[in-house]
């Protein structure tokens, strides 16, 4: 288990991090979220063991991070922000380097790097220089030197930046693979990597948590949360979907032909849009129902607590 409590982080009389709680379970994979200056890689620095706390305290898997340092980052696996390498190695003298850092030797240190590099398909580079990849591929090689030792912990900042579609797919679900026995947290401002890859999502703002919740819960506090959006080419009586039970509104979007309905709280409209339809013999060229939108109420959370 990860124990934060009550971390706090202050530079020249600014506060980087305000008083930060919460644990962090096997098997959960943690969306950490803020808007830019929020905190996020101070609190990952500190949970490193690269930046003192100011204040509060910080543990991996028992070890605390201050006083038993060396212990808790033997558990960790990191990927930080850029994933500074050294560009003049080539991927395999890299990774190799890493390995023997890690204590591994021989033919040991020759089969984690190789697994490494398979498990982030970089086995087509492994001999050219880190500074002739693209940026992609510099975030792959990142990425394989935290999961190299095969740490039961992983701390991953910003995993798929650079990555194309395919490569982003990939690593989420080598993400999913991994977390079935360690923990995993993501510092990510990609919503959609919340939904696809986290268990929970940890939301800060100016440094202090606005919110902890599953990412269905999340959704489910936008006003988007259960909304109905119908396509159509023809004209539909809005007046009619308007007076449907559990309807509180209505926004038109004229260049989709789409109208979106939305459900007073706690309130499911679909059947009775369904129904309506019905009755009316209408052509509908798609009929949506939302789970909600984590970008509006990661907006409304964190509204105006940027940097």
């Amino acid at each position: 288990m990860i124990e934060i409590r009550n971390l706090t982080k202050r530079f020249s009389g600014h506060t980087a991090v305000d008083g930060l709680s919460f644990t962090v379970q096997q098997g959960e994979v943690l969306g950490f979220l803020g808007p830019n200056g929020a905190g996020k890689s101070t609190t990952m620095k500190m949970l490193t063991g690269f930046l003192a706390p100011t204040s509060g305290s910080a543990s991996v898997l028992g070890f605390d991070v201050q006083s038993q340092t060396l212990k808790a980052q033997q558990q960790i696996g990191y990927l930080p922000e850029g994933a500074p390498c050294y560009g003049d190695m080539t991927v395999r003298g890299f990774l190799e380097f890493i390995a023997e850092i890690r204590g591994f030797r021989g033919a040991e240190k020759r089969e984690r790097v190789l697994r490494a590099a398979a498990q982030v398909e970089l086995d087509k580079v492994l001999e050219q220089s880190i500074e002739t990849l693209s940026k992609g591929f510099k975030r792959r090689v990142g990425l394989a030197q935290a999961i190299l030792h095969d740490p039961k912990v992983l701390i991953l900042d910003e995993p798929t930046d650079g990555l194309d579609p395919n490569q982003k797919h990939q690593v989420r679900q080598l993400i999913q693979s991994l977390a079935r026995d360690k923990i995993v947290i993501i510092s990510t401002h990609i919503l959609e990597e919340v939904s696809a890859v986290c268990t929970r999502a940890v939301v800060i703002a100016a440094g202090k948590l606005v919110a902890d919740a599953t990412p269905l819960e999340l959704e489910s506090r936008s006003r988007y949360h259960q909304a109905v959006t119908l396509v159509s080419d023809g004209a539909l009586d809005q007046a009619a979907l308007a007076a449907l039970p559990g309807v509180i509104g209505i926004e038109e979007n004229p260049t989709e032909h789409s109208l979106t309905l939305l459900a007073k709280p706690g309130e499911v409209i679909f059947p009775q849009v369904n129904e309506l339809i019905r009755q009316r013999g209408w052509t509908i060229k798609e009929l949506d129902v939302e789970r909600g939108r984590l970008d509006e109420v990661f907006r409304s959370l964190t509204r105006g607590e940027a940097a």
